[in-house]
């Protein structure tokens, strides 16, 4: 022992004591996906606090000279050992009642595991327990026993996030509260019984806390919840603040305030139900609070069984490739997405050096070295424990509004996300995401000349309409409405019947004409009415099509179809291929339309009641728009691209939301509909930077990541000099910007004088059209926002359901029922 002291002694300066604010990463390893329960448990450095997996701590050490690590191993504990604690006077887990981490949240660590924890020095990896300590001199004693404890109460890197993300969702006071008005009605509610004064609803009830009204909730789209006669209530009164009886209990209550539109804290509550007659202390709950609601996802009726195979019991597997990941909370929609993309040959070769480095750099994360073999999750040794991705998800996130929280995501959003993060970063070496890569051709025909205008863009994944009018169960369909619209709310739900949708319908849908009745056309200088047809230009290696289910409904309500398409094993689509001009078919002349002409309103509209055409000074503000910038932010904060917002109010003349919406949700198909609004006859868009203005910093930093100064200028001013735009914009216009070859001097080939040779198109891969399906990824749940998502891949021959953490082999596919669906190309 007195070596080992010796040993301690002569690294002791090395031994740091973890202070608040210092990241303590004790969940996975920095350059693997190893935890303290992999096979070795985690080594956390005792001086820089960055945890490493058995295979990479030697690395460490070699490298940086430390010698002093943490050793944690975690193992989990027996069903009976659970069952035995359980029993033994501890408490039951409750149940969660808010949307946090933690206390009345959820618990991080779900399974119970048994800890060992010891300090290793290296080289030769001697041993010191805290019982070894206590013979040691007692500065030894104290500072490694001080750097120990230290580093097991640290909130861990992963918590600490998770805690951020969740903990979003804190009530805020209502502003009513200290001085609301409550009237002398004599009104007396009483402990139980209650119905809605206007239509008897027995449930999701709420009382008005100014006049003590009991009304029923808001309607949800799909029918349920209430009739909306409380906020009807308010309309009519302005009495902010009502209170959701069944959830009163001593601890308090859901108190939504309907004019601020949330969900608020009311300091004075037991005061404000006292003067109803209601003893707060005394109160039981009796129904679900909505963040009960919120967490028990509205789930459809068999659609989860179904996806899930909840009702066979399947075989679990593991093996190379067939790790599962675990849930970190909403994070199934980038599990899924993940464990499809790698299985795809271009990002297994690729694999993670791959340039996730330099994501890591320009997010500047310590990271940076943390050049993660993604394969390794795939690869696992001994049983499946599945592994969970905290950094990776941290780092693919890190600065994205959506992705960096806990929130239910679009699966379809977050591919396109990540393949745009594998665009930035491989433009000097092999980019997997080529193999999704395609072109897509759309031609123009204006039916008054015949005449033909031929664009082409890249894609990379592609959207199939569902045609509803197309279900082969109509019939079946409209009586299940009916019975739901006759049925007693009190009868429970009605089975699910759900629309059968042929896949050739929607491929039909796909590739049939579509008519633009306000189509200015270059060839007859006027309005008139043309057809677009979409084609492919190229057919890529692996095909990703996505099921158009999710949409709005008449109120803007966001909704899903719920929808069973029988989608095909084998895929044909060499008749979906474009052809490019036609032999003697002309072409719409390049003309700029005039600037006066818009598409969706008339100029007598935009010039309003003066009815003078003549005044020239009536044109100004077409030749030079103020944007209303409410509707603009309006728009933004539906989700829609700035640019595609600002079209929007131009061309319906800022006649306010409703106008520049629906000109939104009719253009959102056009090929150029976030490109930056450019009027005709002007060289740049209305508001952009000219190019003398633009940051310097900025042109440098996207010049550093591989482009052209011409490029990064050109980006920047498409984005009014906004860095974090201009590398979005940059990305999303590759098509547009290969022809600027890149020279090693950082100024495009294409301005030498030399350069006569045509710009040329982006790189795609082509070949025949012919595909076989080898996975899709379904959605379980009423919305994007909610919900669960799992993935089926097949491999060798067998289907295999990834259900997050749990990996088995599938007995009844439900490829019907799926969202997206991944192809990959039949050699002929």
């Amino acid at each position: 022992m007195a070596e080992v002291g010796e040993v301690l002694m002569s690294v002791l300066s090395t031994i740091r004591v973890p202070r608040p604010g210092d990241r303590v990463h004790k969940d996975e390893c920095a350059l693997s996906f190893s935890s303290p329960e992999s096979e070795g448990g985690l080594y956390v450095c005792m001086n820089s606090f960055l945890g490493f997996g058995s295979q990479y701590v030697d690395r460490h050490h070699t490298r940086t000279g430390q010698r002093a690590y943490l050793h944690i191993t975690r193992t989990r504990k027996t069903q009976k050992e659970d069952d035995n604690n359980s029993g033994s006077g501890h408490p039951p887990k409750k149940k969660p009642t808010r949307l946090a981490i933690g206390e009345c949240g959820f618990d991080v660590e779900q399974e119970q595991y048994e800890e060992d924890v010891k300090v290793v020095i290296f080289p030769d990896r001697q041993e010191v327990t805290s019982d070894d300590l206590a013979g040691m001199p007692d500065v030894v004693r104290e500072r490694v026993s001080l750097s120990m404890a230290g580093l097991m109460s640290a909130d861990s890197v992963s918590h600490t996030l998770q805690v951020q993300q969740w903990d979003g969702e804190v009530r805020q006071e209502s502003r009513h509260a200290a001085d609301l008005k409550q009237l002398d009605n004599g009104v007396k509610i009483p402990p139980s019984g209650w119905r809605c004064e206007v239509c008897d609803l027995q449930e999701n009830l709420w009382m008005n806390l100014t006049d003590g009204k009991v009304l029923c909730g808001r309607r949800y789209f799909d029918g349920s919840g209430g009739n909306n006669h409380a906020l009807l209530h308010f309309q009519q009164t302005g009495h902010p603040l009502a209170v959701k009886l069944g959830t009163i209990t001593p601890d308090g209550a859901d108190v939504y305030s309907y004019d601020e539109d949330d969900m608020v804290l009311d300091p004075k509550l037991p005061e404000h139900l006292a003067h109803f007659g209601i003893d707060m202390m005394t109160m039981e709950k009796t129904e679900r609070t909505m963040t009960e609601l919120e967490i028990a996802v509205n789930q459809r009726v068999g659609e989860w069984e179904v996806i899930q195979e909840s009702g066979t019991t399947l075989r679990p597997l593991s093996g190379p490739g067939l790790t599962g990941m675990k849930n970190l909370g909403n994070s199934c929609y980038l599990n899924s997405v993940m464990q499809v993309l790698f299985t795809v040959p271009d990002f297994q070769n690729k694999s993670v050096p791959f340039t996730l480095t330099g994501i890591l750099t320009r997010t500047r994360i310590w990271c940076a070295c943390k050049r993660t073999h993604i394969l390794t999750f795939l690869f696992p040794q001994g049983d499946q424990i599945g592994i969970a991705p905290r950094m990776f998800k941290a780092l693919v996130g890190r600065g994205h509004p959506e992705f960096s929280t806990n929130r239910q995501q679009d699966a379809q959003e977050f591919l396109l996300h990540f393949i745009n993060m594998v665009e930035r970063n491989c433009r000097s070496g092999l980019n997997p995401s080529e193999a999704f890569r395609f072109l897509v051709e759309e031609r123009i025909v204006c039916q008054q000349s015949q005449k033909a205008k031929y664009t082409q863009r890249v894609d990379y994944i592609l959207q199939l309409p569902v045609p509803m009018d197309q279900a082969t169960n109509t019939e079946e369909l409209q009586e299940a409405e009916r019975r739901r619209e006759e049925a007693d709310s009190s009868a429970g739900p009605l089975p699910t019947v759900r629309a059968q949708i042929p896949f050739t319908a929607c491929m039909a849908a796909l590739s049939e004409p579509e008519i633009l009745t306000d189509f200015w056309s270059s060839a007859v200088q006027a309005k008139t009415t043309a057809t677009k047809t979409t084609r492919f230009a190229s057919f890529p290696d692996y095909l990703v099509i996505q099921i158009k289910k999710f949409t709005f409904g008449l109120d803007w309500v966001p909704k899903k179809l719920d929808v069973s398409i029988d989608v095909p094993d084998t895929l044909d689509l060499s008749a979906l291929r474009g052809a490019g001009q036609q032999p003697g078919e002309e072409l719409l002349p390049e003309v700029a339309p005039p600037p006066l002409m818009t598409p969706d309103v008339e100029v007598k509209g935009i010039l309003g009641s003066h009815g003078n055409e003549e005044d020239d000074s009536l044109y100004s503000p077409l030749l030079s728009p103020v944007l209303d910038d409410s509707t603009v932010s309006q728009l933004c904060e539906m989700g829609f691209p700035l640019e595609a917002c600002r079209k929007a109010v131009y061309y319906t003349g800022n006649t306010g939301i409703d106008a520049a919406m629906n000109w939104v949700m009719g253009h959102m198909d056009d090929p150029d509909f976030s490109a930056p609004l450019v009027l005709p006859g002007c060289s740049s868009a209305p508001g952009t930077t000219p190019t003398e203005s633009l940051s310097e910093e900025h042109l440098a930093t996207i010049v550093s990541m591989g482009f052209s100064r011409d490029q990064a200028t050109k980006a920047l001013r498409a984005t009014s000099n906004v860095l974090e735009r201009a590398v979005d914009w940059i990305f999303s216009h590759l098509d547009d910007l290969e022809s600027m070859e890149v020279s090693e001097g950082g100024r495009s080939a294409a301005d030498s004088e030399g350069s006569r040779e045509p710009p040329p198109g982006p790189r795609v891969r082509d070949g025949p059209g012919k595909y076989e399906l080898f996975a899709f990824i379904s959605h379980m749940g009423t919305s994007t926002m909610c919900g669960h998502y799992v993935c089926h891949i097949k491999k060798d021959q067998q289907w295999v359901i990834f259900n997050d953490q749990k990996v088995c082999a599938s007995e009844k596919p439900p490829k019907d029922l799926g969202y997206l669906y991944f192809y990959r190309r039949v050699a002929e």
